[in-house]
């Protein structure tokens, strides 16, 4: 892993025209389109009950959402105990 790019296949996948990555959760997936100044669509599913969720992030910011994103951990305690995070 190099952050916020996964080195292995997850739920969450960055698109953009002619290429993908993966991220390791849906704060990374954001940080991809971040990192490498570039229009992503983002392919997550909820987890709260799987439905798909999918979204475009375009010149910076990602669009207005209903949904929201939780992270169990809290920032600052990330890096404890990464496998769990």
């Amino acid at each position: 892993m190099a952050p916020p790019f996964a080195a292995s296949p997850t739920p969450f996948r960055v698109t953009a025209v002619d290429r993908a990555w993966f991220a390791n959760c849906v704060w990374d997936a954001l940080g991809i389109a971040a990192a490498l100044h570039r229009d992503v669509t983002v392919w997550a599913s909820c987890g709260c009950c799987g439905d798909p969720m999918v979204f475009a992030v375009q010149n910076g910011p990602p669009p207005p959402a209903t949904g929201v994103a939780h992270f169990a951990v809290p920032a600052a305690l990330w890096w404890d105990d990464l496998v769990y995070t």
